[in-house]
């Protein structure tokens, strides 16, 4: 399982830059670069869902993966060691992005 640190501070499930949810999932089927990619679990936190997060923060996690072009791609699992997700001022999934993400030879 791949270790995960993620900056998209707005999310509800960020808690110390780790991610609480458990399990994740990276959209951005036919990316060719990271810009092109996206934390689809992203929740923006908001007065009403103050929950700041749904467990205790896990730096293991588990990421599904729709990036077909990404080289951790392991049938739809993430298969890097380690995995960057940015978006510190991000307001929507759109606007993080998986910095990992390498295209496939």
């Amino acid at each position: 399982m791949p270790s995960l640190v993620c900056s998209a501070q707005n999310c509800v499930y960020n808690n110390a830059m780790y991610c609480s949810k458990g399990d994740i999932k990276v959209d951005g089927q036919q990316a060719s670069v990271c810009q092109d990619t996206c934390c689809g679990s992203f929740e923006e936190r908001r007065r009403d869902n103050m929950r700041s997060s749904m467990g205790s923060p896990n730096i293991d996690t588990e990421i599904k993966c729709e990036v077909v072009h990404c080289r951790y791609n392991d049938n739809c699992c993430c298969n890097a060691k380690h995995v960057d997700i940015s978006g510190a001022a991000a307001h929507c999934a759109d606007e993080t992005e998986c910095v990992t993400f390498e295209k496939k030879a």
